[in-house]
């Protein structure tokens, strides 16, 4: 099922309510799920590749903790951030506004940033070891079964 942008997600606690909570698809409601949003946004940063490295180490960290607590739903919004970070360090890395198209809709020329690209490289092999990993696989698999 798709994610479900008609819940109120600025009134439910999905680690209270899991079994409201849809993957979706990519990053699909990643600034929207409490109170996974408030816990994982303040470290997410790409600025620098050291900057990068230290909240993809704390997002992977919390990724960590909340398997810990067979917490599927905060499993998967870590993952989100971690993908998030390599998919906007990588636009910033091919263009430096942030923007790929003009105002007329055409694609703006690439001009590589190689310290976004860094950051990228950094979250893109921490996102890859989340995708590659066969317990959260399993876990996707089952809340998908259980709830859509």
């Amino acid at each position: 099922m798709p994610f479900d942008y008609d819940l109120d997600y600025s009134s439910l606690d999905l680690r209270k309510q899991p079994e409201l909570y849809r993957v979706g698809r990519g990053e699909q409601g990643v600034l929207l799920v409490e109170p996974y949003k408030s816990e994982i946004l303040p470290h997410w940063r790409f600025k620098t590749p050291e900057i990068a490295k230290e909240s993809a180490d704390k997002i992977c960290e919390l990724f960590e903790e909340y398997r810990k607590h067979d917490d599927f739903v905060g499993m998967d919004m870590a993952r989100k951030f971690i993908q998030m970070g390599y998919t906007r360090a990588r636009r910033y890395a091919n263009h430096k506004s942030g923007q790929k198209y003009h105002e007329d809709g055409t694609v703006r020329e690439r001009d590589i940033d190689p310290v976004k690209a860094k950051s990228a490289q950094i979250f893109k092999e921490r996102w890859d070891v989340i995708r590659e990993d066969e317990d959260y696989s399993k876990r996707k698999k089952a809340h998908q079964k259980a709830y859509g």
